[in-house]
């Protein structure tokens, strides 16, 4: 793992969060902010000819240190840390639930594309909830945020490239060396990471379920027995054709540090349908 043991010190048990985003649709400490629209301006220009590098142990660990001024509730220190990482600190309240979050957002050009963040910062950190290939799997974000608002106490994470970016470098669920790993594993939490594929790489399924290198938990066969149906294929009693996750990284972080860790695919055609995936994000917030 390269994520530094300090890093992860400094973000275990984090009662605060980071939303990505550009200063102009950050808002003021205090202010409100559509969140709907900067979480899918920052997805949708996501670029695969984009700048890109993975940050080093030294960045990594700095922005623990910032998050860690964060959760203390010092907002102004917190935005100072931030600032050489290339990241805006605020925090804000989501107008559509009223609940107050702390926000973090990457430069919005250069290589330092080290993502999005948020977490509410009305309850203590539960679950993470990742979208690991914007402007990739389309319409992810959608789907991440309405299932951070359906769940207290999540916490979101948006990666900051396009998972083609840099020959591949940037696609942050087959790395270890990116932010978006660093913090996510280091929160210590269940995570539900949401991607994306196309109808016919799996014909006849909707959703595929997966714990990724982990073995199956309680967890997993409840959301499988809220999801229902049978377009369902669930990794851990069927094949699921190249969907099932065995290699994501966070996914091995989460086997090897006992967490919780689902791996959840949707088709195109549940993606295109709100109706549908509300009924997934539904089942995903039992957790």
């Amino acid at each position: 793992m390269n994520a530094l043991p300090a890093a992860r010190r400094a973000l275990v048990g984090l009662a605060v969060g980071v939303l990505a985003c550009t200063a102009a649709c950050a808002p003021e400490p205090g202010g409100s902010s559509d969140l709907a629209a900067t979480v899918r301006d920052f997805a949708r220009t996501r670029e695969p000819d984009a700048a890109y590098r993975p940050p080093d142990p030294g960045e990594r660990s700095g922005v623990a240190g910032a998050l860690g001024l964060a959760t203390a509730g010092d907002t102004g220190a917190a935005r100072s840390a931030f600032a050489p990482f290339g990241f805006d600190y605020r925090v804000g309240t989501d107008a559509e639930t009223g609940r107050r979050y702390g926000m973090a957002v990457q430069e919005s050009s250069g290589e330092r594309a080290w993502g999005l963040y948020v977490i509410d910062l009305d309850t203590p950190p539960r679950v993470v909830v990742e979208v690991p290939h914007p402007n990739s799997d389309l319409d992810t974000e959608e789907v991440g945020l309405a299932l951070f608002r359906a769940r207290p106490g999540a916490v979101l994470a948006v990666a900051g490239t396009h998972r083609r970016a840099a020959n591949g470098a940037g696609d942050v669920a087959h790395r270890v060396d990116s932010m978006f790993h660093a913090l996510v594993t280091g929160l210590g939490l269940p995570q539900v990471q949401v991607h994306g594929f196309d109808n016919a790489s799996l014909p006849g399924t909707d959703v595929v379920l997966s714990t990724g290198a982990g073995e199956v938990t309680e967890e997993a066969r409840e959301v499988a027995d809220a999801l229902g149906g049978s377009r369902v294929c669930l990794a851990w009693a069927d094949r699921c054709g190249n969907l099932e996750g065995g290699r994501n990284a966070q996914g091995r972080a989460a086997a090897e540090n006992g967490t919780v860790f689902l791996h959840v695919e949707m088709n195109r055609a549940v993606r295109d349908d709100r109706g549908r995936w509300e009924r997934v994000v539904e089942a995903l917030s039992v957790l």
